[in-house]
């Protein structure tokens, strides 16, 4: 590979997305996605800012394995009047263990001057400090020079300087921030290619915001003018307008531009589900108009113009959707869809002929659900489930009989108000006696926690595998808000067995205790498909 032609990839999205106004990623969300990013190979996976807050503190306890990407810890340079071994901050970041660590510091002297008050040459010393002390530690150190392009602007010689104390203390990359959204790609291309002069493109990064919409093709302007590292979000999160648009950056930088990244053609393909997927966390809908991987991006009115995109399809598509695993929206959609379902199949072990007569069974399954409001692509499990019942692959471990769930709000005896819920589930389990079934009664924090421990109590006695399986998370989202009281919502769980292993799985209800008990029926099946339980036919529910 030509170094110098190779972009480096860094992912923001767990820090920079979650000051999005709305956006508030739990610990099991962080974990999800930062997964999905090492899968995708993405070069560099920000996980937040250790000792800003509970979560992120919690999710460094218990960061992810990654196999390609650096997981990085974000932090600022030493405080002045505070050498850098006995800057709690630095601390911080060297006690996440992060292998990576990328620093903020200023490069506007204007914010020297008024922002932190010292001395423009203390602020270098700072910077060089910083960077010295964190590489002396065995770190790769990244620093992010806040407000570069309006310090250019201003003072170029002093916003070099800083971008010069960082790389000549150490820092493997020197990133150059345009924190205010508002430079233009010219001025980014000029500034970019004159810093290409004195700090090699190989160790020159650009972060943008998307102020003035220009995000990616600020960031596109700074590769071509030498920068090898962007930095971005996936969706273009982010505060106020938002960061540039990972998802939209790199199949331009891949497909149109000829650079090389650490995502290959089959990561790209995962494009569009990983886009979706974060869209999910969030309790969302995804953008339909998105460049590349929204639902309409490569959709045809009808008439002549589908007429001859069905004849020559790349004369009016810029690309052939399915590179970023998106696909066209006309007549002949059916293979494309049949052709995603393949590649998902694929993914977890079940390889079919696409000629096989399932597969066309298993596309219309999976649109007519998707119609009705299941989301697949932030529940893998569920669609798992889906294609192997389809294939009979799944044993019916359990058949619910009924269940009923009472909410009882009152005052306990130390006069608190307190919301208590009470399950009661009947089921079938093979080798029960017929017409017997096992009922079982339990509570829990919440009508949802007392079905599932009720469920798994019933069970418990005939699948030990259930043992240590829990939920990590759950959402609710509302598909259909103008039917008020009645609209119809999906439920989204998360689950984790005693190993660490996470799986999600979805529901889909008018009612929500019912759409939840349909995601927690595939959260426990999966659990015992995966653990090897049980030899029968396809699984059922009543």
């Amino acid at each position: 590979m030509n170094e110098t032609n190779r972009v480096y990839l860094y992912d923001t999205t767990l820090r920079d997305g979650a000051q999005t106004s709305g956006v508030d990623f739990s610990v099991a969300d962080k974990l999800a996605i930062a997964r999905e990013l090492d899968a995708l190979g993405i070069d560099y996976v920000e996980g937040g800012w250790p000792g800003a807050n509970p979560t992120d503190d919690a999710f460094f306890a218990e960061k992810p394995s990654l196999r390609q990407a650096r997981f990085t810890a974000f932090g600022m340079t030493r405080r002045a009047g505070r050498s850098a071994a006995n800057d709690p901050g630095l601390a911080a970041l060297l006690d996440s263990n992060a292998p990576a660590i990328c620093i903020v510091g200023k490069s506007w002297d204007f914010h020297v001057d008024v922002a932190l008050g010292i001395g423009r040459e203390e602020n270098l010393e700072t910077i060089r400090d910083s960077v010295a002390h964190l590489k002396s530690r065995g770190r790769e150190v990244l620093f992010d020079a806040e407000h570069f392009f309006d310090g250019y602007k201003a003072n170029p010689d002093y916003a070099r300087a800083c971008a010069r104390a960082a790389f000549g203390a150490g820092a493997r990359w020197v990133v150059l921030c345009d924190t205010n959204g508002g430079t233009l790609p010219h001025e980014i291309g000029r500034i970019v290619a004159e810093m290409a002069h004195e700090i090699p493109g190989t160790s020159l990064g650009i972060h943008c915001h998307n102020d003035t919409e220009n995000a990616v093709a600020n960031s596109l302007a700074a590769v071509q003018a030498g920068a090898r590292m962007v930095q971005g979000t996936l969706n273009g999160l982010g505060e106020r307008c938002g960061n540039a648009n990972l998802v939209s950056l790199l199949p331009t930088l891949v497909l149109k531009l000829g650079y090389d990244t650490g995502v290959g053609r089959d990561g790209l393909k995962r494009l569009v589900h990983v886009s979706r997927l974060l869209d999910e966390r969030l309790n969302r809908a995804p953008n339909r108009h998105a460049p590349y991987v929204g639902e309409a991006a490569f959709a045809h009115k009808g008439g002549l113009h589908v007429s001859a995109v069905e004849k020559d399809p790349a004369s009016y598509e810029h690309i052939d959707p399915a590179l970023v695993g998106n696909r066209r929206a006309i007549l002949v959609s059916d293979q494309a869809g049949r052709s995603n379902i393949l590649a998902r199949l694929r993914e977890v072990g079940v390889d079919l002929d696409a000629a096989d007569k399932r597969v066309a069974s298993l596309v219309e399954t999976v649109k007519r659900r998707e119609y009705e409001g299941y989301a697949y692509d932030g529940a893998e499990a569920s669609f798992e489930l889906l294609a192997r019942r389809a294939l009979g692959d799944v044993p019916d471990f359990f058949r619910l009989v009924s269940f009923r769930v009472l909410d009882e709000r009152r005052w306990n005896a130390r006069g608190e108000l307190v919301t208590l819920s009470e399950a009661t589930v009947k089921v079938d389990v093979p080798g029960g006696l017929p017409g017997q079934p096992i009922m079982t009664v339990a509570e829990g924090n919440g009508p949802v926690n007392a079905l599932d421990q009720a469920l798994r109590k019933a069970l418990a006695a005939v699948y030990p595998d259930l043992e240590g399986m829990k939920l990590v998370d759950y959402k609710v989202r509302i598909l259909t808000p103008n039917d008020g009281t009645k609209a119809v919502t999906r439920v989204m769980i998360e689950s984790q067995d005693r190993a660490g292993r996470r799986w999600s799985t979805v529901g889909v209800s008018a009612n929500v205790i019912d759409a939840s008990f349909n995601a927690l029926y595939d959260a426990i099946t999966y659990c015992l498909h995966t653990a090897g339980a049980g030899t029968r036919g396809a699984a059922s529910v009543a």
